[in-house]
């Protein structure tokens, strides 16, 4: 097949949705498929890109690291805000539709067409370009977008920024009703989308590298301090304020705690205020290279995983999740919904409501106390075994491209 996808976020970007694509593109290759990729140059997540390389700048086509043809499209720099962030997508969105009917017409069709959220534009390129080269179109929906649009309160909840959603919400909707197939992640956001009279929806959870990620179990140094992680996207969505406070409550109990932050987002520095401002135990490092990451593992106690409270949520599963239960190292899970029954049945660690500080604390204060509660079943990397082997996932992704293609 030739796979063409619209996405706008890859390589050498660092990301969750970076990673999939990364593990998946060279497996339908290796199977003997093409891929093209249209997608903007690498600037997430600061939204700038200075000194691009001639092969990363937009219009620029060539050759991926794992044989995939990449085309780059333009985008928009952008800040923070979601009004910002959306312009660049839409720029990069209508320069993909320009530029994919340039490279995939005159006898070089697509069989398939994946369009990929974040972020919505994205989608509606798909839509276009699987008009234009009158292919499938497979749309993937990693996060519940737009769902969590109201619970996030980004554009606002009434007049016409409530307008707006509802319509965004109805057009994908539509879209989702019309594709070939719908891609999600986990089985819950699957469901709601059956529920909607989607009719075909697969599920392809979120990989993990297994090969590269080490076997730990519960860290044999029980001195104090108790030692906290949280490795991924320091976001609004992970409403990493509670763990802050929770170590500050600990502080204030007497309880030794380390808790320690390591990632990029935009809540970084809106987390070192309010640790400064509690004196809260706590440590914000901000991104580091990926080789470094399981150094970080290893120091820890236990691997904080966290969403806010936002029934979307409920129907999503960091992909975060999945490396960390492969270490085998105690998991504490602040989440609801699907995340959460994975934790509890695969007896991974343990789960306490979101945004609870007191909760936290709670927990990780048994803990601390009792190491022998740090030991986690097996059964935890066993699942995350069986159900993230990026092998298996793109067998089963491949699979599903041939039936929308027959």
């Amino acid at each position: 097949m030739h796979v063409a996808l619209v996405t706008h976020h890859y390589s050498p970007e660092v990301g969750a949705p970076q990673r999939r694509w990364g593990a998946l593109v060279p497996r339908f290759v290796a199977a003997g498929h093409r891929v093209t990729v249209l997608t903007p140059p690498p600037h997430y997540p600061s939204g700038r890109a200075e000194d691009l390389p001639p092969e990363h700048r937009p219009g620029a086509v060539g050759v991926g690291e794992h044989g995939e043809r990449v085309v780059r499209v333009r985008f928009r720099e952008h800040g923070p805000t979601l009004v910002s962030r959306s312009l660049d997508q839409c720029v990069a969105a209508g320069d993909s539709v320009l530029r994919g009917m340039r490279h995939l017409r005159n006898g070089d069709h697509p069989d398939v067409v994946i369009a990929t959220v974040p972020g919505i534009p994205s989608i509606g390129a798909g839509v276009a370009l699987r008009r234009a080269v009158r292919a499938p179109l497979v749309v993937e929906m990693r996060d519940a977008w737009p769902d969590l649009i109201e619970p996030a309160g980004v554009i606002g909840r009434s007049g016409w920024k409530r307008l707006m959603t509802t319509q965004i919400h109805r057009a994908m909707t539509r879209v989702q009703r019309d594709a070939a197939a719908v891609v999600t992640t986990t089985e819950a956001f699957a469901g709601v989308l059956e529920d909607r009279g989607v009719e075909r929806v697969e599920v392809v959870r979120n990989g993990a590298y297994l090969e590269e990620i080490p076997h730990l179990g519960a860290r044999p140094d029980d001195a104090s301090p108790f030692r906290v992680l949280y490795l991924g996207t320091v976001g609004r969505s992970q409403g990493l304020a509670a763990a802050v406070k929770a170590s500050a409550i600990l502080k204030g109990r007497g309880v030794a705690v380390d808790l320690r932050i390591v990632g990029p987002g935009a809540d970084l520095g809106y987390l070192t205020d309010l640790a400064d401002r509690l004196s809260a135990p706590t440590t914000i490092w901000g991104p580091v290279p990926r080789e470094d990451v399981f150094d970080h593992f290893r120091w820890a106690d236990t691997l904080l995983v966290s969403l806010r409270d936002w029934p979307p949520f409920h129907w999503t599963v960091p992909s975060k999740l999945y490396e960390c239960m492969a270490t085998g190292r105690h998991v504490t899970g602040a989440l609801a919904g699907e995340a959460a029954e994975i934790v509890r049945g695969a007896g991974g660690g343990d789960v306490v409501p979101p945004q609870d500080p007191t909760a936290l604390a709670d927990l990780w204060e048994e803990l601390a106390t009792d190491p022998a509660r740090r030991v986690v079943s097996p059964l935890g990397q066993l699942w995350a075994r069986e159900h993230t082997d990026y092998d298996v996932l793109a067998t089963k992704y491949l699979r599903l491209l041939h039936e929308v293609t027959a």
